[in-house]
C-alpha cells in the first residue's frame, strides 16, 4: 500500500516526492495494545494541496484511521523548495502551492 500511495501522490502531482521507510509500531487500538511492523510515508507536497492529498490516502490505505499528519517547513534549502515548487505547480487542477516565503 505505501508504494501505491507513493506512485499515486506523485503521479497525480499531490507530491513530489515520497520517502518510504519501515519502523515498528506499538499503539492502543480499540482497548488493546498493538505493536505492528509498518511503513512510514514522508510525502513532500504543500499546504494548498493538503486536502486532496489526504483524501487520496484515504482511498487507497486499507487501515480504518491511517495515520495522516501534516508537518508545518519554516525553512529549507532554497534550491530544493524551488524544486518542489515546480513539481507541484503541474497540478492545473489543484491551482498554484503557497511553499513557505523563502
Amino acid at each position: 500500500a505505501a508504494e501505491k500511495i507513493a506512485e499515486t501522490v506523485v503521479r497525480e502531482r499531490l507530491a513530489a516526492c515520497v520517502q518510504i521507510t519501515t519502523c515498528k509500531s506499538v499503539y492502543r487500538w480499540q482497548g488493546n495494545i498493538e505493536r505492528a511492523d509498518e511503513y512510514l510515508c514522508i510525502i513532500k507536497s504543500s499546504k494548498n494541496l493538503y486536502p486532496a492529498l489526504e483524501k487520496m490516502i484515504n482511498d487507497i490505505h486499507p487501515y480504518e484511521v491511517p495515520e495522516i499528519l501534516a508537518i508545518e517547513v519554516t525553512a529549507g534549502n532554497p534550491d530544493y523548495l524551488a524544486w518542489l515548487d515546480r513539481e507541484l505547480s503541474g497540478n492545473a487542477d489543484i491551482g498554484k502551492t503557497d511553499l513557505p516565503a523563502r
